[in-house]
């Protein structure tokens, strides 16, 4: 299931209470770099706590046009997303 086609768009909530949004092909590694403070620079300074996938089986492409459409999201709208994906919890475990 796992290629390089398979990217997903993922929400990590930070301490602040914030949900960062961002795309990887593969997430794992890319939450344990947010964790390791070596991922991006707002989660560097607001430290992840949790990610949940909420979209996959994208192309790179499509996976950057849905985090741009999350992004435009209010906090309400993404916090739903972040419930919704609660079966997708964090690949990290």
């Amino acid at each position: 299931h796992m290629n390089a086609e398979n990217w997903r768009v993922y929400l990590i909530l930070c301490e602040n209470g914030a949900l960062y949004c961002g795309i990887s092909n593969r997430p794992q590694e890319r939450f344990a770099a947010h964790l390791a403070g070596k991922g991006a620079k707002y989660t560097r300074l607001n430290k992840p706590t949790a990610m949940r996938i909420v979209s996959d089986d994208l192309s790179k492409s499509e996976a950057l046009k849905r985090e741009i459409a999350i992004k435009k999201l209010t906090v309400g709208k993404k916090r739903e997303l972040w419930e919704a994906a609660a079966g997708n919890i964090s690949p990290a475990q």
